[in-house]
């Protein structure tokens, strides 16, 4: 067993809890289907896995695919929405095996297929990156801009997940129905990002805010001077960071569950191993910033720290922390200390885990009201 590795069966019962629920991973699956393939499999071993719900995709790809030839779009739309679900959870929590990689570009498909049928239509968005020797040379998005008068430009949320919920996992609809235009793209280390996570992978987004203030293409439908980015889980960090190097850019970010300094340390390393999150937390975060093993985690995590790097006395665009206190991915006195440095910020902390959900909460409206308030100027959003 890996470090602190709990047995399967802890895992299958959370899995099927989650499954039940429709929680995340498997927030996009049949029941059924998923309750079977679960109790079939003896380990999250990455192939069988892999191997084992791609499989579980396989009708709905079928059932999609004649669906479109018979014209049914609602029909269609649901089963390659199913299809996404089972090779996302097939690559979960990050493609790396080959057959884990080979899922996420299925899921990806299917995922484009799907959201052919929404509205507003999404842009797949490709900007040049400049990046360093052995780091790719594009950023890919999900683009969505909804409807507004001629020659109103509207604000942008650019907004990404973390280590295991890539851009296609975004769900934006209430952002867009606020009437903000949402950037969907991969926090670094993740998906389709040119870069892994390092002490200064932040530089991933200068080409996306240049690509804002330039106005051609699409971003001429957008307000470069009303910009606004959320990151989740992990990709808070990312979020809380660019709020103190790229403040000009930014009128409002929030940190929705993210780390800052304590969760780098080994001790709490050691103890979120066997927290709510079921799979390999510290090598799937280490997979995110370019390592392996739990030991170079371990090693490496504490460079990551935004005190020990000197950001949190430095003055920040708005931000709004966002968490559960009982988080155990992710410690609370992580979002305590980002308030007791800098710049005043605004706070919501619900009585959850991870994140903050939980039965009877919308952390979800907290976000959007904060973030129109921001962008939009009413008086939803909190005063920070």
């Amino acid at each position: 067993m890996r470090h602190n590795e709990r047995s399967y069966d802890d895992v299958r019962a959370i899995l099927l809890e989650r499954a039940e629920h429709s929680r995340n991973p498997l927030d996009h699956v049949e029941f059924a289907p998923a309750r079977d393939v679960i109790n079939r499999l003896d380990s999250t071993e990455r192939e069988a896995w892999a191997r084992a719900f791609c499989a579980a995709a396989a009708p709905y790809e079928e059932r999609a695919r004649k669906a479109e030839e018979k014209g049914d779009a609602a029909l269609a739309a649901k089963n390659w929405r199913l299809a996404y679900g089972f090779h996302r959870v097939a690559r979960y929590p990050a493609p790396n095996s080959p057959e884990k990689k080979r899922a996420y570009v299925k899921s990806q498909a299917c995922f484009i297929n799907w959201q052919k049928y929404g509205t507003p239509a999404q842009e797949i968005l490709r900007i040049p990156f400049a990046g360093r020797v052995g780091e790719g040379r594009e950023i890919t998005g999900y683009l969505r801009i909804p409807e507004a008068p001629a020659g109103q430009r509207l604000p942008l949320v650019i907004i990404w997940g973390g280590i295991d919920s890539f851009k296609e996992e975004r769900r934006v609809e209430r952002y867009l129905k606020a009437g903000l235009a949402t950037l969907a793209i991969d926090m670094p280390g993740v998906g389709d990002a040119p870069i892994a996570g390092s002490e200064d992978a932040e530089r991933l987004w200068d080409p996306i805010f240049a690509w804002v203030a330039a106005g051609a293409g699409s971003a001429a439908r957008l307000d470069s001077a009303r910009v606004g980015v959320i990151g989740c889980s992990t990709g808070g960090y990312w979020a809380t960071k660019l709020a103190h190097t790229h403040a000009k850019h930014l009128r409002a970010a929030i940190n929705h569950g993210g780390p800052a300094h304590d969760a780098f340390a080994a001790a709490w390393i050691a103890r979120a191993q066997l927290g709510e999150y079921p799979f390999e937390l510290a090598e799937t975060l280490a997979c995110a910033f370019g390592r392996e093993t739990y030991d170079e985690w371990v090693a490496y995590a504490p460079k990551l720290s935004l005190l020990t790097q000197g950001l949190l006395d430095k003055p920040c665009a708005p931000l709004l922390c966002v968490n559960g206190i009982h988080d155990s991915v992710f410690p609370i006195s992580d979002h305590y200390l980002l308030l007791q440095h800098g710049s005043p910020k605004a706070a919501r902390f619900f009585p959850g885990g991870h994140m903050g959900h939980g039965d009877g909460w919308d952390v979800t409206a907290t976000l959007v009201d904060w973030m129109a308030g921001r962008l939009l100027g009413d008086d939803r959003g909190a005063t920070n």
